[in-house]
């Protein structure tokens, strides 16, 4: 038999849900066994009546009447402990105790009318003879139940959670750690694996989640090398454009010219910002080692070189320094072509254990509805001409280099119209 047969023919002891139908059958004829024990128990312990009625007849033919002295009457139990080995109390009809054999029995109650359990329950009885006297007795092979048949249910109950706990908990840890690894694989770790466990359905979908996540990653892995080497590749031919610009014809018309190298600069901006982005998602899952950096002159160093307005004060964070000068040029290169040539306003300052970096346009501003949309890779607002410039990778490098650095950035409106962009920064 093929080994592709083999499986098919004994896949049903491997089906999750048989495990869990077999495990209530088994529960569940447990737990009618011992219910049944235990009432069968409380039943005849509590069912005497009947029997008592039988032993009274006995009793008053094997003991001396009434009348006879105590010493017949002790004599009596004496001769009759011997056959039944029985502690015996009896009693006078006025409950005056008359003869005793055996340990000491609870005293006969004065509610007590009718023969039965002394007390309303075992292990000690009384009987009421024809003659109106009594006799209490006990089996010395008979004990009082330690538990109520209330308590013995809830025992039940109990003992069968217990042991039912570690069968369900085991199929419910594999779902969870499978849960967890969903999670992490959509929050983008690609790398996560989950251990298989079992032959069942989690123990398969384990294994296809498995062979999914190395097929995603090795797509995303080839995509992320195609985009580094072609964006390297076009290095060359982009050197070679811009030299034959440079080395045109004097007559060449000047707007022909300026045209060819704004777009050249655009190409080139557009092969840095692609890399720059490869790398960063290329070392996202591993541990990055920061070093202090002094941000207050890093961020002034780029507003002088735009002339954009900035308040601060002395501020240092860890992090990568060409990564954070990256971070603050594109904020300060958006707001200054988005803004409509008004004056761009930059605050540095720290609160708490947090940096924060605010930068502010009076420009149209974005729609609140976009706001969440402009940093994701490539994207224009609706109606953004390509004449002004930039090719919508700016504002997806800062989320990323903000998030290298444990930070995040938002974009949101300004009084009086424009928009501000603040990243926050572990201090």
């Amino acid at each position: 038999m093929s080994d592709a047969a083999t499986p098919g023919r004994f896949s049903w002891s491997h089906r999750l849900y048989i495990r869990i139908y077999l495990a209530m059958l088994i529960s569940l004829t447990i737990a009618g066994i011992l219910f049944a024990s235990a009432w069968r128990i409380n039943t005849e312990s509590r069912q005497i009546g009947p029997s008592l009625e039988s032993f009274a007849a006995i009793a008053a033919d094997v003991l001396p009447p009434a009348d006879a002295s105590n010493e017949e009457q002790q004599e009596a139990l004496n001769r009759w402990r011997q056959r039944m080995r029985a502690d015996l109390t009896l009693y006078s009809a006025k409950r005056e105790k008359i003869a005793s054999i055996g340990r000491e029995l609870p005293p006969l109650d004065e509610t007590q009318t009718t023969s039965g359990w002394l007390g309303g329950g075992p292990p000690v009885f009384a009987v009421r003879l024809p003659d109106d006297r009594w006799l209490v007795g006990q089996h010395p092979g008979r004990r009082k139940p330690p538990f109520s048949f209330f308590t013995t249910l809830v025992i039940i109950g109990l003992a069968m959670g217990i042991g039912a706990y570690p069968i369900v908990r085991r199929l419910t840890r594999r779902l969870e750690r499978l849960q967890t690894s969903v999670e992490a694989l959509g929050a983008g770790q690609l790398s996560t694996r989950i251990a298989v466990e079992g032959k069942d359905e989690v123990g398969r979908l384990a294994t296809s989640f498995n062979r999914s996540a190395a097929r995603i990653e090795a797509l995303v892995d080839a995509q992320k090398a195609l985009l580094a080497n072609a964006s390297h590749e076009l290095r060359s031919p982009l050197a070679r454009i811009r030299m034959a610009v440079e080395l045109m014809a004097p007559d060449a018309q000047p707007e022909m010219r300026n045209e060819l190298k704004r777009n050249i600069g655009e190409l080139d901006q557009l092969i840095d910002e692609i890399l720059l982005a490869s790398r960063l998602d290329a070392t996202a899952d591993t541990v990055q080692v920061f070093e202090p950096i002094d941000l207050t002159a890093l961020v002034a160093e780029e507003c002088a070189r735009i002339d954009a307005q900035l308040e601060t004060e002395s501020v240092e964070t860890p992090g990568d320094a060409r990564l954070l000068r990256r971070l603050v040029r594109n904020l300060l290169e958006n707001a200054r072509r988005y803004g409509n040539g008004t004056p761009i306003d930059v605050s540095l300052k720290k609160t708490g254990n947090k940096v924060v970096l605010q930068v502010c346009d009076g420009g149209p501003g974005v729609p609140e509805a976009e706001r969440e949309n402009i940093f994701a890779p490539f994207y224009r607002l609706p109606g953004a001409s390509e004449r002004e410039g930039g090719v919508g990778l700016g504002l997806s490098l800062v989320q990323q280099i903000a998030r290298a650095h444990g930070g995040e950035v938002v974009c949101s409106g300004r009084a009086g119209g424009g928009s501000c962009f603040t990243v926050t920064l572990p201090a």
